[in-house]
């Protein structure tokens, strides 16, 4: 489960504090610092969870250390780590991407939730740009 994921099953907002002034669901334009690029999330919010990257891993290093003796089945190995790290990632692209288009599709008129959804997409775009 993403950040988002679990801030939205958990009912918290999402870390947007309205300006002075400002109530909830007024209509107020994009502005250039809710655009601007923040740095990457801690390590725990990873694209793959913790235990599986562990995990692929581990399944490189047996894959580098086995070369010597046997390089096609250490190659065969990589890929298929790689393999699985992409069905991973997709997976959980895909999940992020449909919980993100939620928690606006509904939504025609209420500018801030448009705005918050504007820079979930924003943020989550400048991450996978960084890889």
């Amino acid at each position: 489960m993403t950040d988002i994921e679990r801030a939205e099953a958990d009912g918290v907002d999402r870390g947007v504090a309205m300006p002075p002034g400002r109530t909830e669901g007024t209509a107020e334009p994009v502005r250039a610092e809710d655009t601007a690029a923040k740095p990457v999330r801690g390590r725990g919010s990873g694209l793959v969870p913790e235990g599986e990257r562990e995990e692929l891993q581990g399944r490189l290093r047996h894959a580098l250390a086995g070369f010597v003796d046997e390089p096609r089945a250490a190659v065969e190995e990589a890929d298929h780590v790689l393999e699985d790290l992409t069905a991973r990632l997709t997976e959980t692209l895909a999940g992020h991407r449909r919980t993100l288009r939620t928690s606006w599709q509904g939504s025609t008129e209420d500018t801030e939730q448009l705005r918050l959804a504007l820079r979930d997409y924003r943020e989550t775009a400048e991450r996978l740009l960084r890889i």
